[in-house]
């Protein structure tokens, strides 16, 4: 076996594909989201635009988050020394899982270190405890919750993406007597749509399922408190089990499950991927504390965002730019092919300083190949209609479609 020849012969696979990934080289300027300095194919750093983060609040620059990440620093200092049940327990994290308990109206919240971890960990133990178990799974789902659902070993029927006829359909082929646990999202990131979240609970109750809703692209960014679409849509009450990230709109790092207080406790005791994972930092959970308990006082942030994702879609829309139908904060801009997205991709980034990267397969189907766009509140209207302006000229450059979004 020549080990070299099938390495290259993987990566070369992805180039002639044309979704080889490309890591930008770049640091953000603190307090000045979003303008960051870019450090690939020049000398020295060049200011740069940033268009995709998933800091979708700029939360990572908020001075509250800073300031509380400095004090726990100092504080207590770097690392958590361990796992939650050696030596990587603290403070930080019982009150940052009770804040989460809180934002939900659950009572319980488990911290993990990534939303990744916390999919994964979570449905691969639930469907271990649950004999029999059968899970429903969306179509599109994150391939946290797919690694998740594969690791349980447990039977998966995988409904038409937001389809709760289809949905339904399963239930009423599965046996009455097994254990079964609908899995989906609330914001699909990539289409930027949501899911029916009632018509699921309401099949939920009516099968005798459990419901799992992953509101990692949502949390921070919708509710009067930023409990993500299950609290916009007064709908929490009925999922079993919320999960989220620490991530994306509350701007840090980790991921968490919020729920009854005893689906909480078999998953901190039984599920590996808690159990033996050094803890998050404190000085990460006193930043995402901060993050959270900003976030359930004021609206202005998720006010701003939200406008900011409009002013963008409709300068995309009247330019005749392919936007795709979104109600969310994403804004997807379609290509369709993955040599074009990159191509699009380089031009913004060496000639217009504008930082937004391809999203290929298996991210989304073949065929389907886009750029998202995530403005936050404190993207300007000005860099907006910079942006529409050199996006359309990269697209008659290069003779891209204009009319269509699919």
């Amino acid at each position: 076996m020549n080990y070299d020849q099938v390495f290259d012969s993987a990566i070369e696979r992805l180039h002639t594909e044309g979704r080889y990934r490309v890591f930008i080289d770049i640091l953000r300027n603190k307090g000045a989201y979003p303008n960051a300095r870019c450090f690939a194919g020049h000398n020295g750093p060049k200011p740069i635009t940033v268009w995709c983060s998933n800091d979708y609040l700029a939360m990572g620059q908020h001075p509250k988050v800073i300031g509380a990440m400095e004090e726990a620093l100092h504080d207590v200092g770097a690392g958590s020394g361990g796992t939650r049940n050696i030596g990587g327990n603290t403070h930080y994290h019982v009150d940052l899982e009770a804040e989460l308990a809180d934002l939900h109206g659950k009572q319980g919240a488990l911290l993990f270190t990534s939303g990744y971890v916390s999919n994964d960990a979570t449905l691969s133990t639930l469907a271990k405890i649950l004999p029999g178990c059968v899970i429903f799974s969306d179509e599109l789902n994150h391939a946290s919750m797919i690694a998740g659902i594969r690791n349980s070993g447990a039977e998966k029927r995988v409904f038409r993406h937001n389809d709760v006829d289809h949905l339904e359909e399963l239930l009423t082929e599965t046996d009455p007597a097994l254990p079964k646990l609908i899995a989906f999202e609330s914001v699909y990131s990539m289409d930027g749509d949501v899911a029916p979240i009632h018509a699921i609970c309401d099949l939920a109750e009516k099968y005798n399922a459990l419901t799992y809703i992953d509101e990692v692209h949502a949390v921070g960014m919708y509710g009067a408190r930023g409990g993500g679409i299950s609290e916009r849509d007064e709908a929490a009450h009925r999922i079993d089990i919320i999960e989220g990230t620490l991530g994306k709109a509350f701007g840090v790092m980790g991921g968490y499950i919020a729920a009854d207080a005893r689906i909480v406790d078999v998953i901190r005791s039984y599920a590996p991927g808690f159990i033996f994972t050094t803890s998050l930092s404190p000085v990460l959970a006193a930043g995402v504390l901060a993050a959270v308990r900003h976030l359930k006082a004021s609206s202005v942030e998720r006010e701003g965002q939200q406008a900011a994702a409009a002013f963008l879609k409709k300068a995309f829309a009247e330019a005749g730019l392919p936007v795709m139908p979104s109600t969310t904060h994403i804004v997807p801009l379609m290509v369709g092919d993955p040599v074009r997205a990159k191509k699009v991709s380089d031009i913004l980034l060496a000639e217009y300083g504008v930082y937004v990267q391809p999203i290929n397969y298996p991210t989304v189907p073949r065929g389907t190949e886009r750029l998202r766009f995530t403005p936050g509140p404190a993207h300007t209207e000005a860099m907006m209609i910079e942006l529409t302006d050199a996006l359309v000229e990269i697209w008659q450059r290069l003779e891209l479609d204009m009319r269509k979004a699919a």
